[in-house]
């Protein structure tokens, strides 16, 4: 039963990642050449757009490499090991690289909302906001993981 339910997570895992995917191939190269002809003050909004968009898709990718590698650990019984705080704590970076990446991004997604529907702002903040919920729920679960190993290394020795 346990490793059906992994096996279920594991292909939700795979199906976060395909939209994500899509979106990278197929929606980001129009969305830059539209906010470049939107914005022809600006010569690099094209590439800052890219840079922004793709620099926060290699962390995601990254992430759920590390969930997939988690739910591996569980299905090998070595879920509270160093490796699953490890994998805690690199979700944990790549949320917080996620959210600062579109910080960095956000004037120029203002410069956009400007020129036509102010809501696709939100969008970023939602992003934003979605990636540091994510960063404290994987430090919270790192810390609960850590003094669990803790507490469990000193029982073996106990008994």
């Amino acid at each position: 039963m346990k490793q059906a339910t992994t096996l279920l997570l594991k292909i939700a895992v795979f199906v976060i990642g395909i939209p994500v995917l899509a979106f990278c191939l197929f929606l980001v190269p129009p969305f830059a050449n539209f906010a470049a002809n939107l914005n022809t003050g600006i010569g690099l909004m094209k590439y800052l757009i890219f840079i922004v968009m793709y620099g926060a898709a290699l962390p995601f990718f990254f992430a759920l490499y590390q969930a997939f590698n988690l739910l591996r650990y569980i299905d090998e019984n070595t879920a509270f090991s160093e490796l699953s705080v490890k994998a805690l704590k690199n979700i944990k970076g790549c949320a917080i690289t996620i959210s600062g990446l579109y910080v960095v991004g956000m004037p120029f997604l203002h410069l956009i909302a400007r020129n036509i529907d102010p809501p696709i702002g939100f969008v970023g903040i939602i992003i934003i906001f979605g990636s540091l919920v994510i960063a404290v729920f994987a430090a919270i679960l790192q810390r609960l993981l850590q003094d669990a190993i803790h507490i469990k290394s000193e029982n073996d020795l106990t008994v």
